[in-house]
């Protein structure tokens, strides 16, 4: 099964390549290389799930690189990083809210039949397919510690 998302990145390039969106053109080709070098390392063609999860660990990167450059007084190349997130963003779907959070924590912890600490592993692969892309993992992780701690 071929990747509509990939596509649509693809699709992007070109768009912005007619445009003369330079820097459009040169961070989307960022994600481009990032998707063709998880395809020629696996040897897979990658579906919309896994292009997805490569996504989200691009826009996780820019959030770290923001929060160094800041703390380093470059706020040029801080600039450079939020243009790339947001350009990331636009392929993510739309974020969960707290509350579809903790509303997917509860239901999954109920379906899971999940008391402690030993069921984190269980709920979190549970959790991972259907928040990739929409939460920020380490914390739905962090929360999820909280309930079950």
């Amino acid at each position: 099964m071929s990747s509509t998302l990939k596509q649509r990145l693809t699709d992007e390039v070109k768009v912005a390549m007619k445009a003369g969106q330079k820097d459009r053109v040169a961070a989307l080709r960022l994600l481009t290389a990032a998707l063709k070098q998880q395809e020629v390392d696996q040897r897979i063609e990658l579906d919309d799930t896994a292009v997805l999860a490569i996504l989200d660990k691009q826009a996780k990167q820019r959030r770290e690189s923001i929060s160094q450059y800041e703390a380093a007084g470059r706020e040029d190349l801080a600039a450079t990083e939020r243009f790339e997130l947001a350009l990331i963003q636009e392929f993510l779907p739309q974020a969960l809210t707290e509350a579809e959070i903790d509303a997917m924590i509860e239901a999954t912890l109920s379906a899971t039949g999940a008391t402690g600490m030993r069921d984190m592993g269980k709920v979190m692969a549970e959790l991972r397919p259907r928040m990739q892309g929409r939460a920020d993992l380490a914390a739905v992780s962090a929360k999820l510690k909280q309930r079950l701690g």
